[in-house]
C-alpha cells in the first residue's frame, strides 16, 4: 500500500450453504454470510461487530439468525458497572485459596462451554487474484488517513479477575437427608440464617466502634458491595504459594514476547483440544492454531484519546509460577474489548478458567476506560438462547443483545421472553424502528477492481459478463452503507 495510509478489504463469499452445527450437532443447519479479510481497521471492524459480525482468523461472519438451527445473537456487558454475582465470587475465591494455599480443587467443575462455531464454519481461502492485488497494488484514490502505530508496548497485569458460569452455578449440589429424630430440641434457640449472623455481628462492630470513639476510616464502605477489584486484591499475597502474572501481547504483528512463547502457547492449545473438544492429536495442527487464533486482519493504531496499549489483536497470557496455563484472544477496539477465544490446559480444569477470564477481561475493560472513556464495554461474542449451556453469558450484567432487525442494543431483560416464545426474534420492541444504515445506493460501494479503488457505478460499466449487482447488494446490505462506503469489496 502506498504510503501511511490504511483500508479494509474484504472479499465476499455469501451464505448459501449449511455448515455443521457447533451447538446442537447439526450437520446442514449452521447458516451465515462470510468474507475474507485481507486487512481491516479497527474502526471499521467495531461497526461490523455492531452489525451482527465476528470474525475467526481472517474471516469474518455474520450468523443467518433467521435461518441457522442455533440463533446467535451479538451480547455485550457494560464494563464500568459491572458486578459480580454470586457464582462469579465463587470462582473468584476458588482461584485466591488456589494461589494462597497451593492446592487444586478436588474433582473437574462444569466449565462454561466455549464457543465452539469457529473452527466449525467452513471459511474459505481468499483468491489468489485478490492477494496479488492486496500485495501490488498502489492505491491512492483514497485519502483517509490513519497514524502510525507506536512500538508495541507490553502490559503484565497482576492477578486479579475471573468468571463464574451458568453451568457452574446449576450444578446439582449433594442432597444430605436427616437422620431420623425426635426433632428440634424445644431447650435451644431456633436456628438463624448464616446472612443474619453476619448482619448482626457486622452492627456489633459498629457500636463497639462508636463506643470506643475509634473513628471509622471507611463509614459507608461496610454497607457497600465488593468490587470486581475487591475480590482480585484479595488474592494477592505476600506468602501465597503460587504466583501468576497476566501478560498482555500483541499477536498482530506478532510482537517479540508473542514470538518467544508461541511454542509454549501452542501446546497448551493442543492439549486444550484433546482433552475438551476431544479432537484426535493430528487434528489441533500448528497451521491450525496460527490461522484461527493468531493470524488477524485487524491493523495496529492507535489514538491520542486511545489507550496506551493501542488498539488490533492480542492474546491475554496466564502465567503460573513461570508456565502458560491459559490464553485468552481478544481485541482492542475503539468502544470495546472484543472476547475471540480462550484455551487453557486441562490439568487445570477446575479452577474454572473459562469463568475466571471473563471477569479478568472485564477488569481488563474497566482499566482501559479509564484511559479512553468510550472504551466501556466488553463484548462476549455470541449469546444463543436455544442452547441452555450457552446461556450463562448472560449472567454478565448489565448486559445488552443486538437486534438482529434494527441493530439496536437492548437490555437482555427485555428479551427473555422473547427468545422463551420463539428462537428467533425481532428483539427491538419499537414497531416503526428500522435499520438507520440500511443500503441506500448500491452504485457508492466502493470496489477494488483490477488494483484500482472505484464506486460499484463504475465498476458496473467496465465489467464484462453476467451482472454481480444481487451479490453486491446483499453484502451492503449486511455491512450497511456507511461500512461499504468506507470498505474496499474486492471484485475480479
Amino acid at each position: 500500500m502506498a504510503g501511511n495510509k490504511s483500508y479494509t478489504i474484504v472479499e465476499y463469499f455469501g451464505g448459501d450453504d449449511g455448515y455443521r452445527c457447533g451447538y446442537c450437532k447439526s450437520e446442514k443447519g449452521n447458516f451465515s454470510n462470510g468474507m475474507w479479510s485481507h486487512t481491516m481497521t479497527v474502526q471499521d471492524y467495531q461497526d461490523l461487530i455492531d452489525r451482527g459480525w465476528r470474525r475467526s482468523g481472517k474471516y469474518v461472519y455474520k450468523p443467518t439468525l433467521k435461518k441457522t438451527c442455533c440463533p446467535q445473537y451479538t451480547i455485550r456487558c457494560h464494563a464500568p458497572k459491572f458486578q459480580p454475582s454470586k457464582s462469579h465470587k465463587k470462582v473468584l475465591k476458588k482461584m485466591s485459596k488456589f494461589i494462597s494455599q497451593g492446592e487444586l480443587p478436588i474433582g473437574r467443575e462444569d466449565e462454561e462451554p466455549m464457543d465452539s462455531v469457529w473452527s466449525e464454519a467452513g471459511p474459505r481461502e481468499p483468491t489468489k487474484a485478490c492477494q496479488s492485488d492486496v500485495t501490488c497494488a498502489d492505491i491512492t484514490d483514497i485519502h483517509q488517513e490513519v497514524p502510525k502505530c507506536p512500538p508495541v508496548v507490553e502490559v503484565q497485569e497482576e492477578l486479579g479477575d475471573s468468571s463464574a458460569s451458568s453451568s457452574e452455578s446449576s450444578r446439582k449440589d449433594p442432597v444430605y437427608l436427616p437422620k431420623p429424630g425426635k426433632g428440634a430440641d424445644p431447650n435451644r434457640p431456633p436456628c438463624r440464617k448464616a446472612k443474619d449472623l453476619r448482619k448482626e455481628r457486622r452492627l456489633q462492630k459498629d457500636q463497639i466502634r462508636q463506643h470506643a470513639d475509634v473513628p471509622n476510616p471507611n463509614p459507608t464502605r461496610s454497607n457497600q458491595p465488593k468490587s470486581l477489584e475487591d475480590f482480585i486484591s484479595e488474592s494477592l499475597g505476600g506468602n501465597a504459594s503460587h504466583q501468576l502474572e497476566v501478560r498482555l501481547v500483541r499477536s498482530n504483528p506478532p510482537s517479540p514476547q508473542f514470538k518467544a512463547s508461541f511454542d509454549a502457547s501452542y501446546q497448551v492449545y493442543k492439549l486444550y483440544q484433546m482433552a475438551i473438544h476431544k479432537d484426535p492429536p493430528h487434528k489441533p495442527s500448528e497451521s491450525q492454531f496460527r490461522r484461527f487464533l493468531c493470524d488477524s486482519p485487524l491493523e495496529a493504531e492507535s489514538s491520542p484519546d486511545g489507550p496506551e496499549v493501542g488498539y488490533g489483536s492480542f492474546h491475554q497470557q496466564y502465567w503460573l509460577d513461570g508456565r502458560i496455563v491459559a490464553v485468552g484472544v481478544i481485541d482492542i477496539l475503539p468502544t470495546c474489548v472484543s472476547s475471540v477465544y480462550l484455551y487453557y490446559h486441562p490439568d487445570f480444569a477446575s479452577l474454572s478458567l473459562g469463568s475466571y477470564s471473563a471477569l479478568r477481561e472485564i477488569a481488563f475493560t474497566r482499566q482501559l476506560q479509564k484511559q479512553s472513556p468510550k472504551l466501556s464495554y466488553y463484548y462476549l461474542g455470541f449469546y444463543i438462547h436455544s442452547c441452555p449451556k450457552m446461556r450463562y453469558k448472560g449472567q454478565y450484567r448489565p448486559a445488552d443483545l443486538l437486534c438482529p432487525e434494527t441493530y439496536a442494543w437492548v437490555p437482555i431483560e427485555r428479551c427473555v421472553t422473547r427468545l422463551d416464545n420463539s428462537h428467533y426474534a425481532r428483539l427491538n420492541q419499537d414497531p416503526d424502528a428500522g435499520d438507520a444504515l440500511a443500503l441506500k445506493d448500491v452504485g457508492r460501494v466502493l470496489v477494488l477492481y483490477r488494483r484500482t479503488v472505484m464506486p460499484y457505478a463504475a465498476y458496473s460499466r467496465k465489467r464484462k459478463g453476467p451482472s454481480d449487482e444481487a451479490t453486491v447488494q446483499q453484502y451492503a446490505g449486511l455491512v450497511g452503507q456507511d461500512c461499504a462506503e468506507r470498505i474496499l469489496l474486492f471484485r475480479s
